[in-house]
């Protein structure tokens, strides 16, 4: 299989449905920024924390289906690949087992820390936009709502795996001032 086709040498590109879109529609936008969001995650593998990995990993396969999802314009095709339920799930159990780690919040925090951590609150700030870009997309367009909700969600575990990691390695959170 060759990478180069040629085929969005004019600003075009195929959809599952092998339907052709511009590449600056929000349907494009929206599985592109989910694609940044994975990016960002795959720089901070490995972390040096198995546990942590193991889930960044389910996390990037995840998003790899989002994208999928995202990429046809019928939210409702059975063969094609979906987020459910179970996915926000397997988010909220693992954001659960690491807060046990974590001292409760009393302020904002600033995104930084050691470089993983750091790493992961860029991935969250992304996860943001790649979310506004999907409620985006849901406004005009049928999408899968657990998608749009995953990424909600999944903004909060990269928040809260950026502090786990920042404890672990020794790095104090820092506070804003007003």
């Amino acid at each position: 299989m060759k990478i180069y086709t040629g085929r969005g040498d004019e600003g075009m590109t195929d959809l599952r449905d092998m339907s052709r879109i511009s590449k600056t529609s929000p349907r494009i936008e929206a599985y592109g920024t989910v694609d940044e969001v994975n990016s960002l995650i795959g720089l901070t593998r490995p972390s040096g924390y198995d546990d942590v990995d193991e889930r960044l990993g389910a996390i990037q396969n995840h998003l790899h289906i989002i994208q999928a999802d995202f990429s046809n314009p019928d939210a409702e095709d059975e063969e094609s690949p979906h987020i459910e339920a179970r996915h926000v799930e397997s988010l909220e159990e693992w954001m659960d087992e690491f807060d046990e780690e974590l001292e409760p919040l009393q302020n904002f925090i600033l995104p930084g820390g050691s470089d993983v951590g750091a790493r992961l609150h860029h991935a969250r700030a992304v996860c943001r936009r790649a979310e506004r870009r999907a409620v985006a997309l849901a406004a005009d367009e049928p999408v899968n709502d657990a998608a749009v909700t995953y990424l909600n969600r999944l903004s909060d575990a990269l928040f809260v795996f950026a502090r786990v990691l920042n404890k672990r390695e020794g790095v104090r959170e820092e506070s804003p001032s007003y």
